[in-house]
């Protein structure tokens, strides 16, 4: 079995890499990265069974390289993880070419991963798609995260499509929308905003990416039946 996750060299995608390489050893890990030429090296001189894609989805040309290598390398599970940053600005206050140039990073260049995937597993009639959404979505979202939310939530009713259209080809599609964590991608959040959440979260601690990777596993894993789900993981929001 081919796996691919995309942004798999650091934060969450590093945690799926990696959990994916040790419970998977006998199949082949394939995984996207940008500037983690380092995590990159890593990756694959402690496991052996993975292999480092770079890809800068700024680039179109970089992202029809990756079609292209899913169509010839039979990938069986694709993660859609990549995220190329967190725009956070007062939605009032948001440029049309910031907005833009977001959704096409983010937004755009997963859509068309994932269609060249499901033009590839159609032909096999087997695949899963896996789709890393967020727990903002539910209920109102952060200050200044309007455009981060506005592009998953797009990416959600996208899933919903991928789940009806292709459940006849043997192809699910499912999602993981998890509650904040600790990674490079919220680096500039305040402590102090942080220390709050800490300090009223039921369990006293923040979501570890390795809780979450833990999810995307159990649905590499999961039967065919399950299709169309979006697995909310946040234990502060109940």
């Amino acid at each position: 079995m081919n796996f691919l996750i995309t942004g798999g060299a650091s934060g969450l995608g590093l945690a799926i890499t990696k959990l994916l390489a040790t419970r998977h050893p006998a199949d082949k890990i394939f995984f996207t990265f940008f500037s983690s030429e380092k995590n990159k090296i890593q990756l694959e001189t402690e496991y052996p069974n993975t292999q480092g894609i770079q890809c800068d989805f700024l680039k179109q040309q970089d992202i029809e390289m990756l079609v292209d290598f899913i169509g010839k390398n039979d990938i069986d599970i694709l993660i859609n993880n990549a995220v190329t940053g967190l725009t956070k600005n007062y939605a009032h206050k948001l440029e049309g070419a910031a907005i833009l140039e977001s959704f096409k990073a983010d937004v755009l260049s997963t859509v068309q991963v994932t269609n060249g995937f499901i033009s590839s597993a159609r032909k096999r009639k087997s695949g899963k798609i896996i789709t890393i959404l967020s727990a903002a979505l539910e209920g109102l979202p952060p200050t200044g995260w309007s455009v981060y939310t506005a592009n998953k939530n797009y990416l959600l009713s996208m899933h919903k499509s991928w789940a009806v259209e292709n459940r006849n080809f043997g192809i699910t599609s499912n999602c993981v929308s998890p509650g904040f964590m600790a990674t490079l991608l919220n680096s500039s959040e305040d402590e102090r905003v942080v220390e709050n959440m800490i300090s009223q979260h039921p369990l006293k601690k923040l979501l570890t990416v390795e809780e979450v990777a833990d999810t995307v596993l159990y649905l590499c894993g999961a039967s065919q039946q399950v299709n169309g789900q979006n697995i909310i993981i946040n234990a502060a929001q109940f």
